[in-house]
């Protein structure tokens, strides 16, 4: 007999009782009766909504042998129900004692009597309060005249002080004790303060005018102290100590009159500064900035040691000499500067502001306080501009810089630009010539990242707003300059240049000056984002959300593509004789098929040719990849045009161009390398051959039957199209009253088939092809490269299917894909020695 467990509907689990308790009644029932759910706990006690009877049966009886004891659990389910009713019953006999009425209205009248009561207190203890009140009302009346009292005595002694401090300031102001003034100055200002309120009243106002004129009587005391001490005279010789405690008078007297004081002695100091260094004569213009400095230097070394000894060092007197000498010096190289014009040199330029930043570098030195918080520090109050730096006054006129930065590059890219300029690398490594490697990248390209460098370091060191932004627009500039003029100008060939023989159409300098190329483009498209994200570490926050060089990349993505495009035209050039050979062989007179034809070996080894020569130059694989994808495009259009050209084939001839085409396909696989290949070249070198078999296979089958020939159509291209099959025939070279049969044909039996297509393959083959594939109107600039190589040129697109990806995609195709910016390493910028590297051989490598 069966022991699985019984099961009861989940229907009856999931039902709701239509009397189900609150939630809120059934938590409150279970804390009365203690009941806590637990593992050992009675199902039975469990009063949730979740209480599920169909588990706590499935319990008493697990097993179908366990309904003997049926009678068993009954009888202990009767026994519990009994319990719990008289459990109910007791609690309900409880609640009727705790509910009677008798005992509620008896505490209701406890409540109320108690209210009464609290009642009576209150009013109680108002009527105490008024009674206290009026008994300590005559206290208050004492209380508030002693307090009166004692403030007039108060007053009346301060101002007893007041008048007493007066009388000592008079006699000691009459002997110039500054020592003695300074602390009785400062008592007398303190007492005068608590008489603020009391100055309506005529005595305290005249006590009021009279402590002012104490103080400007003080001033001029120090005043004339000061010039007595500064100019030194021998007949009255004013001791430092003295002139020291003065300071401190002057600290009393307050910030107004110690910032006088203090703008004062520094104009004083650079009075003579001014009248030597006037911007108008010799001994100030910008090439005798070095005496300006020695002079400053020489002045802050004679205030340390003499003069300046008398000042309290917290009234920083030296930042404040320091801060008048660099606003009268900015407001003098200011004026220079705009009076030179455009006829500053840009050395002197360069040289005046070195020297102005080692000044400043000196002076952060000495007070070892960065300048701008000297300058902070040591701005007046109610000064009309804030306080800059000498150099400050050079950043408007940085333009010189900028523009003399642009005549040099200019200059190093001369001789890389124009109808004049070296378009291959033939000088650097002579035919035949092994003992010199190739350079892999254009020594211009190093060239020009290299003085990138040099120059970002040197304007970043001087400035970081404007004129940094200044140079990166500058560079942006000249980096779309070189990749049009330079690098996809390369690739133009003279209007002059004429192939003299089939020999001579493989140009090995043209090929490897495009592999250098597209080096050269994939280095500097790298470098350049390099140079983005390091001049956005330099430039200041307002600029660096302006700082792109992503237009520029784009260009140098599409000199690669123009590049590839170029090794295409080479590659269609070789390849050219063995196509135009195919083309006008009489296929249609061929008796027997045998091998592959003569221009099979030819047509592979020119493909061999081009491939040995790419395959080692270009670094990139992805660039490698895409150049195969376009490649077997390109091959394969080019077989198709010669296929179409050479028609009719005929039987034999289609035969034998199967063969030709299954070499073909195999030496296009084998050739890029187990490195190189890629699951979506195979798929697609694949696809394309198919469809041409399928085409040959169609051609070599015979019209007779019609049915078969027809049916064989359908099969093997799979559309229903009347011009497609009028292609066929075409191609098989059917005479026409036969082909008028076989078209009748084909439109009964087609239209009885719904499951053909009504387009296939075939409806892009043009049968009347051009003879060119590539135009040189695709080189014209970067942006015109970026476009489908073999689509849409002359019609050559005659299988648009079989053509693979187009480069106008950013390089697509199976691992050509440029990395996106994130992906790019952020170490070859920083470091100036790489750039050094791959201008090794830059003196034997005078082109791009």
């Amino acid at each position: 007999m069966s022991t699985a467990p019984l099961r009861y509907p989940a229907a009856l689990t999931n039902a709701r009782r239509e009397d189900a308790l609150p939630h809120e009644l059934i938590v409150s029932i279970q804390r009365v009766l203690d009941l806590h759910p637990g593992a050992d706990a009675d199902p039975l006690d469990d009063l949730s909504d979740g209480f599920s009877p169909i588990g706590v049966l499935n319990e008493f009886f697990p097993t179908e042998a366990s309904l003997s004891k049926l009678e068993t659990v009954q009888t202990q389910l009767v026994q519990t129900e009994q319990e719990l009713q008289h459990e109910i019953s007791l609690l309900q006999e409880d609640l009727r004692k705790e509910q009677d009425p008798n005992r509620m209205q008896a505490i209701q009248e406890m409540i109320s009597e108690l209210l009464g009561q609290m009642s009576r207190i209150r009013e109680k203890a108002t009527e105490s309060e008024a009674v206290v009140r009026n008994i300590t009302k005559e206290i208050q009346v004492l209380d508030l005249a002693k307090r009166n009292l004692i403030l007039s005595m108060t007053t009346m002694k301060r101002l007893q002080s007041l008048v007493n401090a007066l009388g000592q300031l008079e006699e000691q102001m009459k002997e110039n004790r500054y020592a003695e003034i300074a602390q009785t100055l400062a008592a007398v200002k303190q007492i005068t303060a608590s008489f603020k309120q009391y100055n309506s009243l005529h005595r305290m106002n005249q006590i009021t005018r009279r402590v002012h004129d104490m103080q400007n009587e003080l001033r001029a005391k120090i005043d004339a102290d000061w010039d007595k001490f500064y100019a030194q005279d021998p007949a009255k010789p004013v001791k430092p100590s003295t002139m020291a405690a003065a300071c401190r008078v002057v600290d009393v007297l307050g910030p107004d009159v110690r910032a006088a004081f203090i703008e004062r002695y520094v104009a004083l100091e650079l009075k003579e500064y001014r009248r030597i260094f006037k911007a108008s004569d010799e001994a100030g213009q910008m090439d005798n900035v070095t005496n300006r400095f020695g002079w400053c230097r020489r002045l802050l070394q004679a205030h340390e040691t003499e003069t300046g000894r008398v000042f309290p060092g917290d009234w920083q007197v030296g930042w404040h000499l320091t801060a008048k000498f660099i606003e009268i010096t900015r407001d003098d190289m200011t004026t220079l500067l705009s009076k030179a014009g455009s006829g500053l040199s840009v050395k002197l330029l360069l040289d005046t502001l070195q020297e102005v930043l080692d000044f400043e570098a000196s002076i952060v030195k000495k007070f070892a306080t960065p300048l701008v918080d000297i300058l902070k520090v040591t701005q007046p109050i109610t000064g009309s501009r804030p306080n800059k730096p000498i150099s400050a006054a050079f950043e408007p006129h940085m333009s010189v810089f900028i523009s003399a930065q642009d005549k040099a590059l200019s200059d190093m890219l001369s001789k890389y630009r124009g109808p004049k300029s070296r378009t291959s690398l033939e000088a650097s490594a002579p035919e035949g010539d092994d003992s010199e490697p190739r350079a892999s990248v254009f020594p211009s390209s190093t060239e020009l990242f290299y003085f990138y460098a040099q120059i970002l370091e040197q304007c970043a060191n001087l400035f970081t707003g404007q004129p940094l932004y200044d140079l990166a627009q500058l560079q942006k500039k000249w980096l779309k300059i070189y990749a049009e003029e330079v690098l996809v100008a390369s690739l133009k060939r003279p209007a002059s240049f004429v192939r003299r023989s089939i020999e001579t159409r493989l140009d090995m300098n043209e090929l490897k000056n495009a592999c250098v190329l597209i080096n050269t483009a994939d280095y500097c498209h790298q470098t350049a984002l390099e140079l983005e994200e390091k001049i956005r570490e330099k430039v200041s926050d307002t600029y660096k959300e302006k700082i792109s060089f992503q237009e520029e990349c784009d260009l140098f993505v599409s000199a690669v593509s123009a590049a590839i495009l170029a090794i295409l035209k080479e590659l269609e050039g070789a390849c050219e004789p063995a196509f135009t050979a195919m083309s006008r062989m009489s296929w249609s007179t061929l008796n027997l098929v045998s091998g592959n034809s003569p221009y099979v070996d030819d047509l592979i080894k020119a493909i061999e040719n081009v491939v040995d020569v790419v395959k080692p130059m270009i670094d990139q694989k992805k660039y490698l990849r895409n150049f195969f994808d376009k490649a077997a495009g390109l091959l394969v259009t080019k077989f198709t045009n010669a296929l179409v050209r050479s028609r009719p084939l005929k039987e034999i001839g289609a035969e034998q161009l199967l063969i030709d085409l299954g070499i073909i396909k195999a030496a296009l696989l084998r050739i890029p390398g187990e490195a190189n290949i890629t699951s979506n070249y195979t798929r697609t070198v694949t696809k394309n051959t198919q469809r041409l078999e399928a085409l040959l296979k169609v051609i070599v089958t015979p019209v007779d039957p019609p049915e078969g020939f027809i049916l064989n159509y359908t099969l093997l291209i799979g559309d229903q199209s009347f011009s497609n099959f009028q292609k066929i025939l075409d191609l098989k070279g059917t005479p026409k009253q036969q082909q008028n049969d076989l078209m009748d044909s084909f439109l009964s039996i087609t239209s009885t088939k719904t499951d053909l297509e009504s387009t296939s393959f075939l409806s892009s083959l043009d049968m009347e092809p051009a003879q060119s594939s590539l135009t040189s109107s695709n080189l014209g600039s970067p942006g015109g490269s970026r476009v489908n190589l073999l689509a849409g040129t002359g019609g050559e697109s005659i299988l648009a299917a079989l053509t693979s990806p187009p480069l106008a995609s950013g390089l697509s195709g199976s691992g050509s894909d440029t990395p996106p910016r994130e992906a790019q390493p952020t170490s070859k910028f920083s470091d100036f020695r790489r750039f050094v590297s791959f201008a090794v051989r830059r003196d034997s490598m005078q082109h791009p």
